[in-house]
This record gives structure tokens, sequence and C-alpha cells, in this order.
């Protein structure tokens, strides 16, 4: 089971009030794996999220007050997950030279997802091992396996967080993991090797976070980690460094999401990658607002088998 978080420090509390509108849920969605994420809980109007900050286990508690997010931290971390509120809100996510207004249905749906801001965590372990775990796997195989590890390995949520709460496990856990315990979780050996190995260089994937808000360099460095490829290094970027441009190349479902949203018939990498040109730089923004915007491709064709990797 996983460790228990303890601290007597009172609670930090800040009031964050951009100069841009954010709406919470359309900005930090993309941290939530499934409904049972162990590190990430919704509710009416806020969110708790439990953070694994370079000082310690932190619960974050942040709440939608018309333009503003009220916002309070327990546990050693706190101090950081409250400074790094306004990066994980995007305050240096810089959309003013997007101009999609020769596309009708693009143009309408910015607009009306104005509280739209792509997030910088500042965490590239949880960022890459999460997605790791999303490779060659279903969605719903993948959130078992991130639920289960955590909740067998994270601590508990410091402060008054749901009970199962728990906080993604520091690097030296994630290599201690035994090899049953990857498989009972449902992921297979290359894909917990990936995870060992990204975990073993830890300290030099969260130095890329010097590099700024993700591009080539940061990609490649991603990259140099053993079993982790194009996809894995865009989805982690995207999140950990707050990359505006990077594209998730061998996805299974976005390149026929983009086709259809943009001239209405699926597209593959390719197609995808023509298709986004026109929006160098932005590439991941258009991308967050055809996924905002509720547009969802005709449902048929053949869907992905789940694959069941613990017995081998």
């Amino acid at each position: 089971m996983g460790m228990v978080a303890v601290t007597d420090a009172p609670p930090l509390r800040t009031r964050y009030a951009p100069r841009h509108p954010v709406d919470l849920r359309l900005t930090l969605g993309p941290l939530t794996r499934g409904a049972g994420d162990p590190t990430t809980r919704w509710f009416p109007g806020g969110l708790w999220r439990t953070v694994p900050s370079p000082e310690g286990p932190a619960t974050l508690r942040l709440v939608q007050s018309g333009a503003a997010i009220e916002a309070t931290a327990w546990g050693d971390g706190a101090e950081w997950a409250i400074a790094g509120l306004p990066e994980l809100l995007g305050a240096d996510d810089d959309p003013a030279d997007l101009d999609v207004s020769g596309h009708p249905f693009l143009s309408e749906a910015h607009r009306r997802l104005d509280g739209l801001r792509l997030l910088r965590t500042g965490l590239v372990l949880e960022a890459l091992i999460a997605a790791i775990l999303e490779q060659r796997v279903t969605t719903k195989e993948a959130h078992y396996s991130w639920g289960r590890l955590i909740r067998r390995h994270g601590p508990s949520a410091p402060g008054p967080a749901p009970q199962d709460m728990r906080v993604f496990p520091a690097a030296a856990v994630w290599r201690m993991i035994p090899s049953w315990e990857w498989h009972t979780a449902g992921v297979d050996p290359a894909r917990s090797r990936a995870a060992i190995a990204a975990a073993s260089v830890a300290a030099g994937l969260e130095r890329t976070l010097a590099l700024g808000r993700g591009g080539p360099a940061v990609l490649a460095r991603l990259r140099s980690v053993p079993g982790i490829g194009a996809w894995t290094a865009a989805e982690t970027s995207q999140r950990a460094h707050g990359d505006a441009d990077s594209v998730s190349l061998g996805d299974y479902h976005l390149p026929a999401v983009v086709g259809w949203a943009l001239i209405g018939r699926p597209v593959d990498d390719d197609g995808m990658l023509e298709l986004l040109s026109p929006w160098a730089g932005h590439r991941q923004r258009v991308m967050r607002i055809i996924e905002g915007s509720g547009f969802r491709k005709p449902r048929f064709g053949p869907r992905m088998t789940i694959q069941d990797h613990r017995g081998h």
C-alpha cells in the first residue's frame, strides 16, 4: 500500500487573477487519467490535484471563482505548488499570433474557448511515465495501470484531500517496483523497462525544463531515453513543458479526428501534419481547440482491441 504523507504545517492560500481568462477545466483537463485517477479529482467548480514537487508531496485544491482561481495547498511541497500555479495555468502561454480566421470551424471554436490556456506542470517524470503507460494500448488499459501503480506505491495526499488520493511516487520508488507488480498492473516488459529507464535519469529529464516550453531540443533529450519515441516525447512536452507546437505522431485516433474536423474526412499522420502546417508554432494549440470544441469524429470503423500483457 502507499505510504502516508504527514504534515502539521498550515495550508498555504493564494488567489490567482490573471490578465487573461482561464477556464480551469479546459486548461487542466489533459492532466486527468480517467475518472478513477488517484492524482486528480474534479468537483463542481474545481479540482483536487496531488503534486510530486521537488520539495516533497503536496495537495492542491483549485476553485474557479469568476475570472480568478482560489488555490489552497498542503504538504511539504505546498510552497512549490503555490509558486508554480501561474505556470500551471498557462501564464506564459502566448496564443496572440495564432490566426485561425480563415477556417470557420476553428475561428468559432477559438472564440468560444477564450479560457483555454496551455498548461505547464514543470514535472517531467510524472508526465513521461503517464505517457509510457499509454503506449500501444487502449485508454482504458492505460488508466487502469496508472491508477493501480500509484495507489500501490504513491504516498497519501497531504491535507484534507479525498481519502483515496495519492501522490505520484518518487523516481527511486519507480526504479524498485518488481516485475510481477508491473505485470499485475497490465504493463508489458517493454513499457516497464522504459519507465524504469526514465526513472533512472529523472534528474536529467527535469533539467530539460530549463530549455523552455518544448521544441526540438527538449524532444531530442526525451527521446534519448530507451523506449521513448516521438509520440511519448510529444505527450510529455505538452504537459510538463507547455509545448504549444508538438504533435503526437503515431496516435491511433488523432489524425482521423483532425482530418474530420478540418476537411471532413480522415487522414494519416502525414495528412495531419499538412493540415496543421498553416499554424506552425501552434499545432498543439489547434489540436486542443478541436478537442475543447467537443467535436467528435463519426463512430464507425474497426476498434482497437484490448491487449492483456499480464501473462507475458
